[in-house]
């Protein structure tokens, strides 16, 4: 039997939909050319390859916090019987946080700087005579295996140099996989080809997809996770908070959070923008007047009191209902999918204009004066020959508006309307950062990791998103 049980949140359920649906769309996109197409231009460009790579470790490491279990704890009871009660515990872990136990549970008592091996502020202690005086304590484990002080940065360097001899493995491991197995025929203009010339061809760029470019990004995330595990057990690579709890790990967290923030947020926007961007472009007249008064309407809400007046409400339920939300992690996940649902229900106004504005010059085309003139329903004709031709503006608005919805919850988490407090996001952090600035001495860590992970992660979307608008937008799209 098992000694842990599965967990399954509603935004872990919503992922795992998104992520089956974009698998199944691989597989069709795959059999069509048309659709295909467009993908291996996306696929020829180093630019775009380089940020989907940065983006893949995102998703990888999103991922695996969204699968959630709850281990089993044995209970053994005497009656005239001897059995055994199978428990299992209220804590809900994910895969990652398995993955990163000792960054979960090797906690200081309050702020340390990163690679310290003393504390952060001073404590009270006596000295030799009994006189009071002021020091820096030793850590608790940062740095708790050196004998010497001094040996740290030698430490240090050591297990950095060994990080990345383990990158320069997986790197070459790597470019020789793709040498023997990926590097097509094309790429070499000879049929029979050994592996030394297939090496040349990768390590030369001469290849139709840009491997080497991919290998030498992949570096960068191999090394981060090389150092992770030679560091991350014995220093406190990005510090800790107020409450000793390690701020790279607080980091990584919430990559969980900023990526379903702006990818399912998608799952709201679409049907409520395709369906009625082209339903009003196609019938037009009284149903146009309706669906332009509903979405101009809503645009003309502000937005942040929306969203402020829909978490108030939701904690008020919340607090008045507390025997649905058994733990802390139903009740964040609860209000993460509340504001997934708000920031949607006000973000789909945008594409439904687009979506709008182009159906109606494509109702006019002849092809679909032809299939109105034989009598096909108007539902097949959406379908089957509008729909497919606004895709490309759906794909593109969908990718821009996924940085947009990342930096909106680290927005909203900082004036107190964002995700749940005892929720790891970017946002939080950047909003318990503000007396940390304040202070003497400067907290600078914990906003400084929130800013760069953050930022990595839109910077990596905004370039992916520029390839798949010159792939897709069929004025820009190579012949």
């Amino acid at each position: 039997m098992l000694d842990f049980t599965f967990k399954i949140l509603v935004t872990d359920a919503l992922l795992y939909i998104l992520v089956t649906a974009i698998i199944i769309f691989i597989v069709y996109a795959r059999k069509h050319e048309h659709l295909s197409a467009p993908w291996r231009q996306i696929k020829n460009k180093k630019l775009a390859m380089s940020s989907f790579v940065i983006l893949l470790f995102f998703v990888i490491t999103g991922f695996l916090d969204s699968i959630h279990i709850r281990q089993e704890i044995k209970i053994d009871t005497e009656s005239k019987t001897q059995q055994q009660v199978v428990q299992y515990s209220s804590e809900v872990l994910s895969l990652l946080d398995l993955l990163l136990t000792k960054l979960r549970v090797q906690t200081e008592k309050t702020y340390s700087a990163p690679f310290a091996i003393h504390s952060f502020t001073k404590e009270v202690t006596d000295d030799q005579q009994g006189k009071p005086k002021l020091y820096y304590p030793r850590l608790k484990y940062g740095g708790a295996h050196l004998q010497a002080q001094d040996s740290r940065i030698y430490d240090i360097g050591k297990r950095l140099l060994w990080a990345l001899f383990w990158t320069l493995l997986v790197i070459v491991l790597c470019i020789l996989l793709v040498a023997k197995f990926v590097v097509s025929k094309n790429d070499n203009k000879n049929e029979k080809t050994n592996l030394n010339t297939k090496l040349k061809t990768v390590l030369s760029g001469n290849t139709s997809t840009p491997w080497l470019t991919i290998l030498l990004v992949m570096s960068i995330p191999v090394f981060f996770i090389a150092s992770l595990v030679e560091l991350g057990p014995f220093y406190h690579i990005m510090g800790t908070d107020q409450v000793g709890n390690d701020v790279l790990y607080k980091t990584i967290k919430s990559i969980r959070t900023g990526l379903l923030i702006g990818t399912l947020t998608t799952l709201i926007i679409l049907p409520f923008a395709i369906i009625f961007g082209i339903t009003a472009g196609y019938f037009r007249g009284w149903v146009d007047d309706l669906i332009q008064y509903i979405y101009t309407t809503l645009s003309s809400i502000p937005s942040v009191l929306l969203i402020a007046a829909a978490i108030l409400s939701l904690e008020v339920y919340m607090t008045n209902n507390p025997q649905s939300f058994t733990t802390l992690i139903d009740r964040s996940d609860t209000r993460l999918l509340f504001l997934v649902m708000i920031l949607g229900v006000m973000s789909w106004t945008g594409l439904c204009r687009l979506l709008r504005a182009e159906t109606m010059k494509i109702r006019e085309l002849d092809y679909i004066q032809a299939a109105n003139s034989l009598g096909v329903r108007h539902r097949k004709i959406m379908s089957r020959h509008i729909f497919p031709n606004l895709m490309h503006i759906v794909l593109i608005t969908v990718v821009l508006d996924f940085s947009g919805l990342v930096l909106a919850e680290a927005v909203l988490s900082y004036i107190g309307v964002g995700v749940d407090p005892t929720m790891d996001s970017w946002g939080n952090m950047i909003n318990g950062a503000r007396l940390e600035m304040a202070r003497e001495p400067l907290v600078w860590w914990n906003l400084t990791a929130a800013f760069v992970f953050m930022f990595i992660l839109v910077l990596a979307a905004n370039i992916f998103s520029d390839a798949v608008r010159d792939a897709l937008d069929p004025r820009l799209r190579k012949a």
